[in-house]
């Protein structure tokens, strides 16, 4: 009995132990966000839910509750049909190609700029594995 006991502490502070490691490595690689970067479009539904909000505060201005003005949106998205919805997914697609023309200007800026970004550091990776692959064939040369 007291080794079944022993068992699930010792079993209890390893598990501990490792994710305490895990999480603790993971936070320290996570890159900084850059605030200059252009937000992801919002989908259909999140440009309808703009307009319903506005609507819904005005009929319900007593009402605090995100929950309730969430689930009264998805209860009236889910209803509309394709022609209703047909509006605000042609926003979302007008966001979408505006978002795509911005990220392609700031993904040249950063190119050109040079500054601290992901694609740096693709490129360094990129970089090393070149060395690693020149290397190899060095070897095979001596």
């Amino acid at each position: 009995m007291k080794g079944g006991q022993s068992k699930p502490d010792s079993t209890k502070t390893g598990n501990k132990l490792k994710s305490k490691g895990a999480g603790a490595g993971k936070r320290a690689k996570k890159a900084a966000k850059d605030p200059n970067k252009p937000k992801r479009p919002p989908s259909a539904f999140f440009v309808f839910m703009e307009e319903f909000r506005k609507q819904y505060k005005e009929e319900n201005p007593d009402n605090r509750s995100v929950a309730a003005v969430g689930k009264a949106s998805g209860a009236k998205w889910k209803s509309m049909t394709d022609a209703e919805k047909a509006p605000y997914v042609q926003k979302a697609d007008n966001r979408k190609t505006e978002y795509n023309k911005n990220i392609q200007a700031y993904n040249m800026k950063l190119a050109g700029g040079g500054g601290n970004s992901d694609e740096s550091d693709k490129s360094k990776s990129e970089v090393n594995d070149d060395d690693e692959a020149g290397s190899g064939e060095d070897e095979d040369e001596d």
